[in-house]
């Protein structure tokens, strides 16, 4: 098993990194690596509905989509994430105690009262320290999880608090947990680093054949063009959601402006009024102008920049305009 310990805290590298790992490499692969604040949507979620983009945007966190399956994830460098990549026989690759089981043992060995608990979480006292889920290419899986060591837990909360139902798809929505931090279950002093190294170790000492392993010029060169092409790019993040529609209310001086955008693969496909009659010229202009546009603050932004001078509206009115839209 090839051992790796990335140097990057970059989410969209590492993404790419397991990607990278998983497809063109042959062996199997244990992975330990941590990220600047960032949130990591599952692959079949809608990156929107899933994230406080307020917050998110006011404190610089990266957003970010996997490869696998399951619900949202916050990674701070109080976190580690860890990655399995094996190869096996088709229909008996997916098996979350086989990846989550060696963890449990680190846990314990430091007097830790961990345990897996429902599909996929490692729990501690009842509170939730790990996420963990999947995803199978031909004849290998890749399992990842989160570790929360020392995470910012309430920057966490802030970051993964939405309005329910604010968003109208058929989308996987994330399970909320009550999360802890391993830190504070500890009865010695332990740093993360420390934390890091007794994983990689017991990884070492209990699979045959492991041995360490850094990324050369030319994977680091693939990886980092797999995140420029893709981990990094809102098309992936934001455009691959599932089709969803949002009911937007945006306070006017002319009375409510209420509409619903439609939206597929990140494009505003329609609008539908439900404005007061004294706004219905503005829906016109509005639902005209924004229609084929990225669902993205961007376009829109400029956009209602462009059509100001058609839109009875206060510059207060128009500020706000983009605010309902998200």
């Amino acid at each position: 098993m090839l051992c790796i310990t990335s140097k990057s805290n970059d989410p969209y590298f590492n993404l790419a990194a397991e990607e990278y790992l998983f497809k063109e490499f042959h062996e199997d692969v244990f992975m330990l690596w941590r990220s600047e604040p960032a949130v990591i949507v599952g692959k079949h979620q809608n990156t929107l509905a899933e994230i406080n983009i307020k917050f998110i945007k006011k404190n610089n966190i990266k957003v970010a989509r996997r490869l696998s399956g399951g619900g949202t994830v916050y990674h701070d460098p109080g976190n580690i994430n860890f990655t399995f990549i094996v190869s096996g026989k088709k229909g008996k690759l997916v098996n979350f105690n086989r990846f989550i089981e060696p963890v449990l043992k680190v846990l314990h060995n430091l007097s830790v009262d961990a345990e897996f608990e429902g599909k996929n979480s490692i729990v501690v006292n009842g509170r939730k320290v790990s996420g963990n889920a999947e995803h199978v290419f031909r004849n290998r899986v890749l399992h990842h999880g989160t570790l929360l060591f020392d995470s910012k837990l309430d920057v966490l909360d802030e970051s993964l608090k939405v309005i329910p139902n604010r968003y109208n798809d058929k989308a996987v929505r994330s399970v909320r947990s009550t999360v802890t931090n391993i830190k504070q279950h500890l009865i010695t002093e332990l740093g993360i680093p420390e934390f890091r190294d007794l994983l990689l170790n017991y990884i070492i000492e209990n699979y045959d054949n492991s041995k360490i392993y850094h990324f050369n010029t030319e994977d680091t060169g693939k990886i980092r063009t797999l995140a420029n092409d893709k981990y990094a790019t809102w098309e992936w993040i934001y455009g691959y959601s599932p089709e969803y529609s949002l009911d937007c209310i945006c306070d006017t001086s002319r009375g409510k402006l209420m509409f619903r955008i439609f939206v597929e693969k990140g494009i505003i496909i329609g609008l539908e009024n439900n404005s007061e009659n004294n706004n219905l010229k503005e829906f016109l202009i509005l639902s005209g102008s924004i229609k084929g546009l990225p669902h993205r603050e961007r376009e829109l932004k400029q956009k209602i920049k462009e059509i100001a001078d058609l839109l009875s509206f206060t510059k207060t009115d128009k500020d706000s305009l983009v605010d309902s839209m998200f």
